[in-house]
């Protein structure tokens, strides 16, 4: 039959032995890796070259790094936003050779040798695009964020319609698809204002296409 004076003593010997293990387990927060363990390998880097806004640009980057980050964090092209980070939103639309993508859901190195157009090289305050000075025009914006996406996104939508390329919302699949404004809505739906402006965008565009909505 256990005495009182046991159970003290059994209760001092479980508070101690808790302690000494935990003491012993606590790691010193500068300690290193045991001898013999590996270091975590660099990440694999590629060069990529590139024409940006008409300049040859080089750069040695981590093969997982996306175009959008590329252009942001290396060469500080900031005007490509980063809104979803998952090609659902279009505020990072660029124009490579000619066609708009998503530069968050790319890589940088799968574009070596290819001509890439930012907001940047659209146009400048003193020297604007037609686009950009419609969308000043017609209001085609708000808070301003989705806005550089969507003025590389409208000028490649008309070359696309120029170039007879069809939509879901083209009637005839033989003839080349005509300027309007359900043409020009269908094709600019990828990119997302959560302002609203749709409208208004489609009036920027249309006052640059030259046709009547």
């Amino acid at each position: 039959m256990q005495t009182p004076g046991d159970l003290d003593f059994s209760r001092r010997g479980v508070l101690a032995g808790g302690a000494s293990v935990a003491a012993v387990t606590v790691v010193p927060s500068g300690a290193v890796a045991a001898p013999g363990k590996a270091a975590a390998p660099a990440p694999p880097t590629a060069m990529v070259a590139f024409d940006v806004n008409g300049t040859r640009r080089e750069l040695e980057l981590d093969t997982r790094t996306t175009l959008l980050d590329a252009l942001r964090e290396h060469l500080q092209l900031t005007g490509t936003k980063k809104g979803c980070d998952h090609g659902q939103c279009g505020a990072c639309t660029v124009i490579v050779d000619g066609r708009r993508i998503n530069s968050c859901l790319t890589l940088a190195v799968m574009h070596d040798g290819e001509s890439i157009t930012t907001i940047e090289g659209l146009g400048t305050p003193d020297k604007m695009h037609p686009m950009q000075d419609a969308f000043v025009e017609h209001d085609g914006y708000q808070c301003g964020y989705c806005t550089p996406g969507q003025i590389c996104s409208a000028v490649a939508v008309l070359d696309e319609i120029k170039a007879g390329i069809p939509s879901h919302v083209t009637a005839d699949l033989t003839k080349a698809p005509k300027l309007t404004a359900s043409e020009m809505r269908e094709r600019m739906s990828g990119n997302i204002c959560r302002c609203g402006a749709y409208s208004n965008i489609i009036d920027a565009m249309t006052d640059v296409a030259g046709v009547k909505a």
